[in-house]
């Protein structure tokens, strides 16, 4: 699709979907940062906030060598990163995958973490990740993340996810 606009003619934008089913156990966080630093910053607030956290974390690099950049605490978790970010290959979109702790456990330290800019998703559910591409270059558009809504809870659904969350240890 080309487009015209004030300034010019818009690049051609080719749309892509990259499915992930989160493997079972684990959690995924995807979101947008922007500088070098950003794989040793994620490791250190990671780390830091939950003891026995294990995670694979890959950030696509957008200018200079733009290579995928990688760390983590479990080889298999910053394999699994890699590979996703491979398929990603969209400038400053990071991957992180979770075991032992979940997203909730992990967000906020993630959040005061000074180059990042955004999260996409936080979940266990299979993603289906709308990457857009141009002749620059590749980003995530947005993610679907789960199911469609299949209606609206009634009072024993809410009677259920009070006493889950109690159970889990979320409320007193």
């Amino acid at each position: 699709m080309v487009m015209k606009a004030g300034w010019g003619v818009l690049p051609e934008l080719k749309i892509e979907v990259v499915g992930f089913k989160v493997p079972e156990g684990l959690n995924l966080i995807l979101g947008k940062s922007h500088f070098i630093k950003t794989v040793e910053d994620l490791h250190e607030a990671l780390v830091n906030s939950v003891p026995g956290i294990k995670f694979g974390i890959a950030f696509c690099e957008a200018s200079g060598d733009t290579l995928i950049r990688h760390s983590g605490n479990d080889d298999e978790l910053v394999k699994e990163a890699v590979k996703l970010a491979e398929k990603i290959s969209g400038g400053h979109e990071f991957v992180i995958l979770l075991k032992n702790a979940y997203p909730v456990n992990v967000l906020r330290a993630l959040r005061d973490t000074p180059e990042l800019v955004t999260f996409h998703c936080a979940t266990a559910n299979p993603v289906d990740i709308v990457i857009g591409e141009t002749e620059q270059g590749r980003c995530i558009l947005g993610v679907i993340d789960g199911y469609k809504s299949k209606g609206v809870e009634d009072e024993e659904k809410i009677r259920e996810r009070k006493e889950f969350l109690r159970k889990i240890g979320y409320k007193l």
